[in-house]
């Protein structure tokens, strides 16, 4: 998984906000300032779990803050169980 796929899941999960570019440097942005909120997070994590097939626990998802951390948290995941 890499930044362009956390960029296409959120735009099929919870759109993009007109006002905010998530073509550019977003890997290090809170997604919060990116204009999704912990529910567009949620669905998120829940896209990637099906996608990817890789569990995100709940008491994770409040850890997986920026599009990095998610990136490295799936990528980590996928080493551990392959």
């Amino acid at each position: 998984m890499n930044i362009d796929d956390i960029r296409r899941v959120l735009r099929e999960s919870a759109g993009v906000d007109e006002s905010v570019d998530i073509d550019g440097d977003i890997g290090g942005t809170e997604f919060a300032l990116l204009g999704y909120d912990s529910l567009a997070v949620l669905e998120l994590t829940a896209r990637i779990e099906q996608q990817y097939g890789v569990k995100i626990r709940e008491e994770e998802v409040g850890e997986l803050t920026t599009p990095d951390s998610v990136v490295a948290y799936v990528n980590n995941v996928r080493v551990i169980t392959t």
